[in-house]
Protein backbone atom coordinates (compact mmCIF):
# COMPACT_ATOMS: atom_id res chain seq x y z
CA UNK A 1 0.00 0.00 0.00
CA UNK A 2 1.86 2.87 -1.35
CA UNK A 3 2.00 6.06 0.67
CA UNK A 4 2.22 9.44 -1.35
CA UNK A 5 3.08 12.47 0.73
CA UNK A 6 2.43 14.84 -2.84
CA UNK A 7 -1.08 13.24 -3.17
CA UNK A 8 -4.00 14.26 -1.55
CA UNK A 9 -7.23 11.69 -1.13
CA UNK A 10 -9.66 14.17 -2.55
CA UNK A 11 -10.96 12.53 -5.26
CA UNK A 12 -12.34 15.36 -7.70
CA UNK A 13 -14.98 13.72 -9.95
CA UNK A 14 -18.69 13.97 -9.29
CA UNK A 15 -21.00 10.66 -8.09
CA UNK A 16 -22.61 10.55 -11.48
CA UNK A 17 -19.90 10.48 -13.60
CA UNK A 18 -17.94 7.91 -10.87
CA UNK A 19 -20.47 5.56 -11.37
CA UNK A 20 -20.69 6.06 -15.47
CA UNK A 21 -17.07 5.39 -15.18
CA UNK A 22 -16.77 2.05 -13.32
CA UNK A 23 -20.16 0.96 -15.31
CA UNK A 24 -17.60 1.80 -18.63
CA UNK A 25 -14.78 -0.43 -17.02
CA UNK A 26 -13.19 -2.98 -19.02
CA UNK A 27 -10.49 -4.57 -16.80
CA UNK A 28 -7.36 -5.13 -16.75
CA UNK A 29 -7.76 -7.71 -19.72
CA UNK A 30 -9.98 -5.34 -21.78
CA UNK A 31 -12.79 -8.01 -21.67
CA UNK A 32 -14.72 -7.68 -18.66
CA UNK A 33 -16.83 -5.41 -19.13
CA UNK A 34 -20.03 -5.11 -17.43
CA UNK A 35 -22.92 -6.86 -18.82
CA UNK A 36 -26.62 -4.32 -19.15
CA UNK A 37 -27.96 -6.49 -16.20
CA UNK A 38 -24.64 -6.02 -14.19
CA UNK A 39 -24.18 -2.35 -14.89
CA UNK A 40 -28.36 -1.74 -13.85
CA UNK A 41 -27.56 -3.53 -10.40
CA UNK A 42 -24.45 -1.44 -9.74
CA UNK A 43 -26.41 1.70 -10.11
CA UNK A 44 -28.96 0.34 -8.00
CA UNK A 45 -26.75 -0.71 -5.59
CA UNK A 46 -24.99 2.76 -6.16
CA UNK A 47 -28.17 4.57 -5.01
CA UNK A 48 -28.96 2.90 -2.07
CA UNK A 49 -25.41 3.12 -0.98
CA UNK A 50 -25.37 7.13 -1.40
CA UNK A 51 -28.75 6.95 0.11
CA UNK A 52 -27.94 5.53 3.55
CA UNK A 53 -24.89 7.67 3.45
CA UNK A 54 -27.14 10.69 3.45
CA UNK A 55 -28.99 9.70 5.72
CA UNK A 56 -26.19 9.43 8.52
CA UNK A 57 -25.45 13.47 7.24
CA UNK A 58 -28.73 14.57 7.66
CA UNK A 59 -28.36 13.75 11.04
CA UNK A 60 -24.96 15.49 11.11
CA UNK A 61 -26.93 18.59 9.36
CA UNK A 62 -29.07 18.58 12.45
CA UNK A 63 -26.62 18.42 14.93
CA UNK A 64 -24.40 21.19 13.41
CA UNK A 65 -27.20 23.64 12.59
CA UNK A 66 -27.81 23.58 16.72
CA UNK A 67 -24.48 24.07 17.32
CA UNK A 68 -23.75 26.95 15.08
CA UNK A 69 -27.11 28.37 15.93
CA UNK A 70 -25.57 30.83 18.81
CA UNK A 71 -22.90 32.03 16.95
CA UNK A 72 -24.32 32.64 13.53
CA UNK A 73 -23.75 36.40 13.08
CA UNK A 74 -26.63 36.19 9.68
CA UNK A 75 -29.13 34.15 11.83
CA UNK A 76 -32.37 35.88 11.46
CA UNK A 77 -34.35 34.22 14.35
CA UNK A 78 -35.10 35.18 17.90
CA UNK A 79 -33.19 32.47 20.51
CA UNK A 80 -35.54 31.82 23.25
CA UNK A 81 -32.74 30.75 25.34
CA UNK A 82 -29.81 32.63 26.52
CA UNK A 83 -26.88 30.77 27.35
CA UNK A 84 -24.67 31.77 30.07
CA UNK A 85 -20.62 32.81 29.59
CA UNK A 86 -19.84 29.64 30.48
CA UNK A 87 -22.01 27.34 27.96
CA UNK A 88 -21.12 29.59 25.40
CA UNK A 89 -17.29 28.85 26.00
CA UNK A 90 -18.23 25.03 25.78
CA UNK A 91 -20.36 25.24 22.93
CA UNK A 92 -17.96 27.19 21.39
CA UNK A 93 -15.21 24.54 21.73
CA UNK A 94 -17.59 22.07 20.57
CA UNK A 95 -18.12 23.81 17.50
CA UNK A 96 -14.78 23.68 16.69
CA UNK A 97 -14.39 20.33 17.31
CA UNK A 98 -17.11 19.32 15.00
CA UNK A 99 -16.35 21.16 12.09
CA UNK A 100 -12.64 20.64 12.17
CA UNK A 101 -13.68 16.71 11.70
CA UNK A 102 -15.88 17.44 9.41
CA UNK A 103 -13.44 19.83 7.04
CA UNK A 104 -11.10 16.53 7.58
CA UNK A 105 -13.78 14.15 5.93
CA UNK A 106 -14.30 16.65 3.30
CA UNK A 107 -10.46 15.80 2.54
CA UNK A 108 -8.83 19.61 3.83
CA UNK A 109 -5.90 19.76 4.93
CA UNK A 110 -5.52 21.54 8.48
CA UNK A 111 -2.27 24.89 8.45
CA UNK A 112 -1.30 25.82 11.88
CA UNK A 113 0.31 28.82 12.77
CA UNK A 114 3.46 28.39 12.21
CA UNK A 115 2.33 26.76 8.56
CA UNK A 116 0.54 29.95 7.33
CA UNK A 117 3.19 31.95 8.63
CA UNK A 118 6.13 30.31 6.12
CA UNK A 119 3.19 30.30 3.49
CA UNK A 120 2.23 34.07 3.79
CA UNK A 121 5.88 35.30 3.36
CA UNK A 122 6.29 37.84 1.24
CA UNK A 123 3.78 38.52 -1.65
CA UNK A 124 2.56 37.54 -4.97
CA UNK A 125 3.07 39.62 -7.52
CA UNK A 126 -0.44 40.65 -7.22
CA UNK A 127 -0.46 40.90 -3.72
CA UNK A 128 0.77 43.56 -0.74
CA UNK A 129 2.61 42.02 2.07
CA UNK A 130 0.56 41.75 4.90
CA UNK A 131 1.03 41.18 8.71
CA UNK A 132 -1.45 38.77 10.58
CA UNK A 133 -2.48 40.43 14.29
CA UNK A 134 -2.93 36.92 15.75
CA UNK A 135 -4.40 38.83 18.95
CA UNK A 136 -7.47 39.60 16.80
CA UNK A 137 -8.58 36.21 17.41
CA UNK A 138 -10.32 34.27 20.50
CA UNK A 139 -9.98 31.01 18.09
CA UNK A 140 -9.54 30.32 14.17
CA UNK A 141 -9.14 27.08 12.14
CA UNK A 142 -7.84 27.51 8.38
CA UNK A 143 -7.95 24.61 5.88
CA UNK A 144 -6.78 23.89 2.52
CA UNK A 145 -7.72 21.30 -0.13
CA UNK A 146 -5.55 21.36 -3.60
CA UNK A 147 -2.61 22.74 -4.56
CA UNK A 148 -2.85 24.01 -8.53
CA UNK A 149 -1.46 27.08 -10.66
CA UNK A 150 -3.72 29.73 -11.51
CA UNK A 151 -3.09 32.25 -14.67
CA UNK A 152 -2.49 36.32 -13.75
CA UNK A 153 -1.93 38.74 -16.59
CA UNK A 154 0.28 41.44 -15.76
CA UNK A 155 2.24 44.70 -17.33
CA UNK A 156 6.15 45.18 -16.65
CA UNK A 157 7.49 48.89 -17.87
CA UNK A 158 10.75 46.94 -19.14
CA UNK A 159 8.17 45.33 -21.68
CA UNK A 160 6.43 48.83 -22.52
CA UNK A 161 3.65 47.66 -20.79
CA UNK A 162 2.44 44.74 -22.52
CA UNK A 163 0.20 42.53 -20.98
CA UNK A 164 1.99 38.61 -20.41
CA UNK A 165 0.30 35.98 -18.56
CA UNK A 166 2.33 33.74 -15.81
CA UNK A 167 1.48 30.91 -13.48
CA UNK A 168 1.09 31.29 -10.08
CA UNK A 169 0.67 28.74 -7.45
CA UNK A 170 -2.83 28.55 -5.18
CA UNK A 171 -4.85 26.80 -3.29
CA UNK A 172 -7.83 25.10 -5.38
CA UNK A 173 -9.85 25.26 -1.99
CA UNK A 174 -9.43 27.42 1.26
CA UNK A 175 -11.98 27.15 4.48
CA UNK A 176 -11.80 29.04 7.23
CA UNK A 177 -13.09 29.62 10.82
CA UNK A 178 -12.79 32.47 13.03
CA UNK A 179 -14.19 34.05 16.88
CA UNK A 180 -12.79 37.78 16.84
CA UNK A 181 -11.81 39.20 20.08
CA UNK A 182 -11.47 43.00 21.13
CA UNK A 183 -8.56 44.58 19.44
CA UNK A 184 -8.10 48.50 17.70
CA UNK A 185 -7.17 46.53 14.40
CA UNK A 186 -10.58 45.40 14.21
CA UNK A 187 -12.04 48.69 15.34
CA UNK A 188 -14.44 49.49 17.71
CA UNK A 189 -17.64 47.66 15.62
CA UNK A 190 -16.09 44.38 15.67
CA UNK A 191 -18.51 41.63 16.00
CA UNK A 192 -16.16 39.30 18.56
CA UNK A 193 -19.28 37.29 19.56
CA UNK A 194 -20.07 35.09 16.88
CA UNK A 195 -18.00 32.64 14.51
CA UNK A 196 -17.61 33.27 11.10
CA UNK A 197 -16.94 30.64 8.42
CA UNK A 198 -15.07 31.67 5.12
CA UNK A 199 -14.43 29.64 1.73
CA UNK A 200 -12.65 30.90 -0.95
CA UNK A 201 -11.33 29.08 -4.44
CA UNK A 202 -8.06 30.06 -6.54
CA UNK A 203 -6.48 32.09 -3.67
CA UNK A 204 -2.28 32.54 -4.47
CA UNK A 205 -0.43 30.38 -1.84
CA UNK A 206 1.32 33.65 -0.96
CA UNK A 207 -1.76 36.21 -0.36
CA UNK A 208 -3.57 33.74 2.40
CA UNK A 209 -2.98 36.31 4.65
CA UNK A 210 -4.99 38.63 3.57
CA UNK A 211 -8.44 36.60 3.79
CA UNK A 212 -7.62 37.44 7.67
CA UNK A 213 -9.43 40.83 9.32
CA UNK A 214 -7.19 42.99 11.66
CA UNK A 215 -4.18 42.62 8.81
CA UNK A 216 -1.47 45.70 8.63
CA UNK A 217 0.02 46.34 5.08
CA UNK A 218 3.97 46.04 5.23
CA UNK A 219 5.29 49.14 3.75
CA UNK A 220 7.03 47.56 0.62
CA UNK A 221 10.81 48.16 0.97
CA UNK A 222 11.04 50.31 -1.91
CA UNK A 223 8.88 53.19 -0.32
CA UNK A 224 10.93 52.33 2.96
CA UNK A 225 14.23 53.14 1.20
CA UNK A 226 12.65 56.50 -0.67
CA UNK A 227 11.15 57.81 2.69
CA UNK A 228 14.24 56.77 4.50
CA UNK A 229 16.88 57.98 2.09
CA UNK A 230 14.52 61.30 1.93
CA UNK A 231 14.50 62.06 5.44
CA UNK A 232 18.53 61.38 5.81
CA UNK A 233 19.58 63.46 3.40
CA UNK A 234 17.63 66.15 4.33
CA UNK A 235 18.95 65.92 8.56
CA UNK A 236 22.15 66.23 6.95
CA UNK A 237 21.35 68.94 4.55
CA UNK A 238 19.91 70.53 7.51
CA UNK A 239 23.41 69.86 9.78
CA UNK A 240 24.97 71.04 7.08
CA UNK A 241 23.09 74.40 6.47
CA UNK A 242 23.61 74.63 10.57
CA UNK A 243 27.18 74.72 10.53
CA UNK A 244 27.30 76.70 7.48
CA UNK A 245 25.45 79.62 9.07
CA UNK A 246 25.76 78.89 12.95
CA UNK A 247 28.00 82.51 13.07
CA UNK A 248 25.64 84.19 11.81
CA UNK A 249 22.75 82.26 13.94
CA UNK A 250 24.61 82.79 16.81
CA UNK A 251 25.14 86.35 15.67
CA UNK A 252 21.43 87.03 15.31
CA UNK A 253 20.09 85.73 18.35
CA UNK A 254 22.45 87.82 20.18
CA UNK A 255 21.52 90.78 18.36
CA UNK A 256 18.31 90.17 17.76
CA UNK A 257 18.79 90.65 14.19
CA UNK A 258 18.64 87.33 12.04
CA UNK A 259 18.50 88.41 8.63
CA UNK A 260 15.09 86.73 5.79
CA UNK A 261 17.61 85.11 4.06
CA UNK A 262 19.64 82.95 7.04
CA UNK A 263 16.03 81.99 8.03
CA UNK A 264 14.69 81.70 4.90
CA UNK A 265 18.27 78.93 4.34
CA UNK A 266 17.38 76.91 7.19
CA UNK A 267 13.96 76.06 7.11
CA UNK A 268 13.64 75.28 3.35
CA UNK A 269 15.28 71.78 4.39
CA UNK A 270 13.02 71.26 6.80
CA UNK A 271 10.50 71.97 4.81
CA UNK A 272 11.82 69.46 2.25
CA UNK A 273 12.16 67.35 4.45
CA UNK A 274 8.13 67.37 5.87
CA UNK A 275 7.13 67.57 2.48
CA UNK A 276 8.88 65.01 0.80
CA UNK A 277 8.35 62.54 3.71
CA UNK A 278 4.70 63.63 3.76
CA UNK A 279 4.60 62.74 -0.59
CA UNK A 280 6.22 59.06 0.26
CA UNK A 281 3.42 58.52 2.65
CA UNK A 282 0.67 59.60 0.94
CA UNK A 283 1.25 57.66 -2.19
CA UNK A 284 2.20 55.15 -0.15
CA UNK A 285 -1.41 55.39 1.65
CA UNK A 286 -2.72 55.69 -1.91
CA UNK A 287 -1.21 52.39 -3.10
CA UNK A 288 -2.95 50.96 -0.03
CA UNK A 289 -6.47 52.13 -0.79
CA UNK A 290 -6.26 51.07 -4.60
CA UNK A 291 -4.77 47.30 -3.39
CA UNK A 292 -7.51 47.37 -1.08
CA UNK A 293 -10.23 47.93 -3.49
CA UNK A 294 -8.46 45.29 -6.18
CA UNK A 295 -8.31 43.01 -3.22
CA UNK A 296 -12.45 43.48 -2.40
CA UNK A 297 -13.11 42.72 -6.34
CA UNK A 298 -11.00 39.72 -6.93
CA UNK A 299 -12.78 38.31 -3.79
CA UNK A 300 -15.90 38.89 -5.39
CA UNK A 301 -15.29 36.25 -7.52
CA UNK A 302 -12.99 34.21 -5.18
CA UNK A 303 -15.33 33.96 -2.52
CA UNK A 304 -17.49 30.65 -2.72
CA UNK A 305 -19.76 30.73 0.86
CA UNK A 306 -20.12 32.50 4.19
CA UNK A 307 -21.17 31.45 7.45
CA UNK A 308 -23.72 28.89 7.68
CA UNK A 309 -23.66 28.20 4.15
CA UNK A 310 -20.09 27.09 4.50
CA UNK A 311 -21.41 24.10 6.93
CA UNK A 312 -24.03 23.23 3.94
CA UNK A 313 -21.45 22.72 1.43
CA UNK A 314 -18.46 21.12 3.48
CA UNK A 315 -21.26 18.56 4.34
CA UNK A 316 -22.66 18.19 1.07
CA UNK A 317 -18.59 17.31 0.19
CA UNK A 318 -17.59 15.30 2.96
CA UNK A 319 -20.98 13.17 1.91
CA UNK A 320 -20.31 13.45 -1.82
CA UNK A 321 -16.52 12.28 -0.59
CA UNK A 322 -17.73 9.05 1.18
CA UNK A 323 -20.26 7.84 -1.61
CA UNK A 324 -17.11 7.99 -4.04
CA UNK A 325 -14.70 5.96 -1.52
CA UNK A 326 -17.47 3.20 -0.48
CA UNK A 327 -18.38 2.66 -4.42
CA UNK A 328 -14.55 2.16 -5.73
CA UNK A 329 -13.78 0.01 -2.83
CA UNK A 330 -16.84 -2.09 -3.49
CA UNK A 331 -16.79 -2.10 -7.41
CA UNK A 332 -12.54 -3.66 -7.76
CA UNK A 333 -13.32 -5.98 -4.96
CA UNK A 334 -16.39 -7.14 -6.45
CA UNK A 335 -14.97 -7.12 -10.08
CA UNK A 336 -11.44 -8.16 -9.88
CA UNK A 337 -10.54 -9.67 -6.05
CA UNK A 338 -12.88 -12.89 -7.00
CA UNK A 339 -12.80 -15.72 -4.37
CA UNK A 340 -9.08 -15.30 -3.03
CA UNK A 341 -10.48 -11.44 -2.33
CA UNK A 342 -7.30 -9.14 -2.08
CA UNK A 343 -5.24 -7.33 0.53
CA UNK A 344 -5.90 -3.92 1.57
CA UNK A 345 -2.64 -2.57 0.12
CA UNK A 346 -3.46 -4.89 -3.20
CA UNK A 347 -6.85 -2.72 -3.50
CA UNK A 348 -5.47 0.38 -2.86
CA UNK A 349 -2.86 0.21 -5.06
CA UNK A 350 -4.70 -1.21 -8.18
CA UNK A 351 -7.68 1.89 -7.52
CA UNK A 352 -4.84 4.57 -7.46
CA UNK A 353 -3.39 3.13 -10.56
CA UNK A 354 -6.15 2.36 -12.71
CA UNK A 355 -7.52 6.02 -11.72
CA UNK A 356 -4.26 7.30 -12.80
CA UNK A 357 -3.93 5.58 -15.76
CA UNK A 358 -7.72 6.05 -17.03
CA UNK A 359 -8.37 9.44 -15.91
CA UNK A 360 -5.26 10.61 -15.06
CA UNK A 361 -5.82 11.57 -11.50
CA UNK A 362 -2.92 11.27 -8.75
CA UNK A 363 -4.76 10.61 -5.51
CA UNK A 364 -4.39 9.01 -2.35
CA UNK A 365 -6.93 6.65 -1.83
CA UNK A 366 -8.15 6.56 2.19
CA UNK A 367 -8.65 2.51 1.40
CA UNK A 368 -8.61 1.35 5.46
CA UNK A 369 -11.42 4.24 5.84
CA UNK A 370 -13.47 2.75 3.00
CA UNK A 371 -12.96 -0.89 3.72
CA UNK A 372 -14.38 0.18 7.23
CA UNK A 373 -17.75 1.64 6.14
CA UNK A 374 -18.21 -1.57 3.93
CA UNK A 375 -17.44 -3.77 6.94
CA UNK A 376 -19.60 -2.21 9.25
CA UNK A 377 -22.61 -2.66 6.66
CA UNK A 378 -21.68 -6.23 6.46
CA UNK A 379 -20.91 -6.27 3.10
CA UNK A 380 -17.26 -6.64 3.27
CA UNK A 381 -15.82 -9.48 4.85
CA UNK A 382 -12.21 -9.80 6.08
CA UNK A 383 -10.22 -13.42 6.47
CA UNK A 384 -6.57 -13.33 7.17
CA UNK A 385 -5.87 -10.43 5.66
CA UNK A 386 -7.88 -10.42 2.86
CA UNK A 387 -10.94 -8.91 1.77
CA UNK A 388 -13.86 -9.99 -0.20
CA UNK A 389 -17.51 -8.50 -0.99
CA UNK A 390 -20.93 -9.72 -0.95
CA UNK A 391 -21.86 -10.51 -4.42
CA UNK A 392 -23.80 -7.79 -5.97
CA UNK A 393 -27.47 -8.75 -5.54
CA UNK A 394 -26.63 -9.80 -2.04
CA UNK A 395 -25.14 -6.63 -0.93
CA UNK A 396 -28.51 -5.00 -2.62
CA UNK A 397 -30.48 -7.49 -0.16
CA UNK A 398 -28.13 -6.37 3.03
CA UNK A 399 -28.58 -2.61 2.38
CA UNK A 400 -32.51 -3.15 1.51
CA UNK A 401 -32.62 -4.74 5.05
CA UNK A 402 -30.58 -2.28 6.94
CA UNK A 403 -33.07 0.14 5.43
CA UNK A 404 -36.02 -1.05 6.36
CA UNK A 405 -34.87 -1.45 10.14
CA UNK A 406 -33.56 1.91 9.63
CA UNK A 407 -37.15 3.12 8.61
CA UNK A 408 -39.03 0.85 10.97
CA UNK A 409 -37.56 2.84 13.94
CA UNK A 410 -38.58 6.47 12.89
CA UNK A 411 -35.36 7.53 14.14
CA UNK A 412 -36.08 11.50 13.42
CA UNK A 413 -33.94 12.66 16.16
CA UNK A 414 -29.98 12.85 16.38
CA UNK A 415 -29.00 10.48 19.28
CA UNK A 416 -26.89 12.04 22.22
CA UNK A 417 -23.99 11.02 20.39
CA UNK A 418 -23.80 11.73 16.64
CA UNK A 419 -23.71 8.93 14.48
CA UNK A 420 -19.99 8.46 12.69
CA UNK A 421 -20.37 8.15 8.79
CA UNK A 422 -18.02 5.70 8.69
CA UNK A 423 -21.29 3.49 9.60
CA UNK A 424 -22.08 3.45 5.63
CA UNK A 425 -25.77 1.67 5.68
CA UNK A 426 -26.23 1.56 9.53
CA UNK A 427 -28.65 3.49 10.89
CA UNK A 428 -28.44 4.64 14.48
CA UNK A 429 -30.04 2.20 16.67
CA UNK A 430 -32.97 3.06 18.14
CA UNK A 431 -32.00 3.47 22.29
Amino acid sequence: MSEHADREHFIPIRVSDLVQFLCEEHGPQCDQKLTSEQQQQFRQFADAAASHIHAVYLEQLKRLKEAYAPFDPDADTRSLQSLSAAERVIRLQELFADMVQLLERANYTRLSRDAIAGIAAGASGWGVDMEINWDCFDQFELFIRGKGNGKRTRRKWYRWFRTEQVSVPTFQRIAMMLKQKPHKYLGADADTQNVFMKLFKDIPQMDVEMLFPGTRLKMPMLERLKLGGSTLSSVGYVIWKLQTFSIGILTGIFTGAIGLATVIALYTPLALLIGYGYKTYSYFQVTKQTYQLQLTQSLYYQNLDNNAGVLYRLLDEAEEQEIREVLLAYFYLWRYAGDHGWTAAELDDYIELDLERRLNLSVDFEIADALRKLSLAGIVTETAGRYRVLPIAEAQDRLDDIWEKYAHTHRLSPPAKAPTPATVGTPPEPQ
